[in-house]
């Protein structure tokens, strides 16, 4: 009788972890979750190590549901999910930060672009040894650059507004280091 029983109990057990079906709800949010996150400019643009952790998770969960491991699937399941969701907030903080940056680079560019145009001025009016033509051409390139700054800025691609505007600024550095280079010493 005792054999019996637990001959049965152990074919009933095998059965039922024969019959385990794979987490395909759990599965079906992570794939839709990590899809989110690809497809979020902001998630690919700032966050990327955290999406590229979820569509790892991703992968890893998916090869576990086909080797019918599917508590290690329900589980990377769930970790693609909170990789994803975590790459969205990550990748909007990222584009306030941006935000924020680009802004406070394209505020000051006028006013320097200005300075910087009024100690050429100083120079030519001084008769410094310069290629007025050259640094003339610079600062309309850095107006123009500036303006193209300004309107990635606006268009929300503030990364490219970044580096225009930090361009401008190397830009008008150089310039001003050369009428500083030029400028005559004067003796005691």
């Amino acid at each position: 009788m005792k054999i019996r029983i637990l001959l049965i109990s152990i074919i009933i057990s095998f059965f039922v972890l024969n019959c385990e079906q794979p987490p395909l709800a759990e599965m079906d949010s992570a794939r839709e979750a990590v899809f989110r996150a690809e497809n979020d400019a902001d998630a690919v643009q700032f966050a990327g190590g955290t999406l590229e952790r979820a569509q790892d998770a991703l992968r890893r969960m998916q090869t576990e549901a086909d080797s019918k491991r599917y508590d290690a699937a329900r589980t990377l399941a769930e970790e693609a999910i909170a990789a994803a969701e975590k790459a969205l907030i990550d990748g909007k903080a990222g584009a306030q930060r941006a935000a924020s940056e680009s802004a406070a680079l394209i505020s000051g560019l006028r006013t320097e672009i200005n300075e910087t145009t009024s100690n050429v001025s100083s120079a030519r009016y001084a008769q410094m040894a310069l290629d007025y033509d050259a640094l003339d051409r610079s600062i309309i390139n850095a107006h123009s650059t500036a303006d193209r700054a300004e309107i990635d800025q606006g268009a929300g691609r503030y990364q490219d507004a970044i580096d225009k505007a930090r361009t401008v600024r190397a830009d008008l550095a150089n310039i001003n280091q050369m009428v500083a280079n030029a400028a005559p010493i004067v003796k005691k």
